[in-house]
């Protein structure tokens, strides 16, 4: 292929139902646009412990176990897999979202507690997270020997979420762990950097294939940076903030200048997070169009 692989996503809104229709709909939403691989997302939350409605001591911590994934509604999400899996097959590639440790306890299990949990009971909260990180890797395992391409692992080492201090606790050395257990199983492995302003020299030794990220945004970094300091490929190129309420003709030259942006290798043309549901479906094909029509202009550079 000699441009890169363009993709968007955007999260559904259909956790409430089953396996299958999560197939159907992202089927669907990938044909309609043409997209060269499919991100499926995943919004099945890890499941909370039984009569537990959220996470506040140390003694709820211990509450955290391990188990079946199989019997826990992420068989929904299997299920999704195994079907896409055997439509894609020798078509596409695909990749299964997945958030990481902390993110976990921080979508829902510990909530708001989780600031006070780090600064009072870090111990409890380190050896809570080994036991989810551990069902997430035996998720991960599952999904990848089902058919998925790649785990995409959403982490949050920003500013505007943790301190530095923090995420080299509490999140860095899991996702490290995870993503080298799936390393050899897993041809497209993505870290999704998320946030506004990042702590990106402590992503660049990932062990992960490629690399996502808001590179658009007002505090980057750029495509190029990274590139120059990772040995993997990078995700971007297009500001999923501006997708939407912007004309097609303004669109199109956002997409060519963010495919000049990471230029010929080692690049996959994607948002840098989530893009609006809501929106025109013209402006999601202005930029599936204008990669694959509008790309030879690029020199043979970079």
């Amino acid at each position: 292929m000699d441009r890169p692989p363009v993709s968007l996503w955007y999260h559904f809104g259909v956790q409430h139902t089953g396996g299958e229709r999560i197939a159907e709909i992202s089927l669907e939403y990938f044909k309609a646009y043409d997209f060269d691989w499919l991100k499926l997302m995943n919004d099945y939350f890890y499941p909370f412990p039984e009569d537990l409605e959220g996470i506040k001591t140390s003694e709820d911590l211990k509450r955290i176990k391990p188990f079946d994934i199989e019997k826990s509604i992420w068989k929904e999400q299997l299920k999704a897999i195994e079907i896409i899996a055997a439509e894609l097959k020798r078509k596409a590639y695909f990749t299964d979202t997945v958030f990481d440790a902390w993110q976990t306890f921080r979508r829902t299990l510990a909530g708001e507690n989780l600031k006070w949990l780090m600064d009072n009971e870090p111990e409890a909260l380190l050896e809570a997270l080994v036991i989810v990180n551990n069902n997430l890797i035996a998720y991960c395992k599952r999904s990848l020997s089902l058919g998925a391409a790649g785990i995409f692992l959403s982490i949050s080492p920003s500013y505007e979420i943790m301190t530095r201090e923090q995420f080299l606790k509490f999140q860095k050395p899991f996702a490290v762990k995870l993503l080298k257990e799936i390393s050899s199983i897993g041809k497209m492995n993505t870290a999704h950097i998320h946030g506004d302003d990042l702590y990106f020299d402590e992503v660049l030794d990932l062990p992960v294939a490629i690399l996502s990220w808001w590179d658009r945004g007002s505090n980057g970094p750029s495509l190029e940076f990274v590139k120059e300091n990772f040995r993997g490929c990078v995700m971007g190129g297009i500001d999923q903030k501006l997708v939407s309420r912007n004309t097609l003709g303004w669109l199109k030259n956002h997409v060519r200048e963010g495919i000049k942006l990471g230029g010929r290798k080692r690049f996959f043309l994607a948002s840098g997070c989530s893009i609006d549901t809501w929106l025109y479906p013209g402006s999601v094909r202005a930029v599936v169009d204008t990669a694959k029509k509008n790309y030879n202009f690029l020199p043979h550079t970079n």
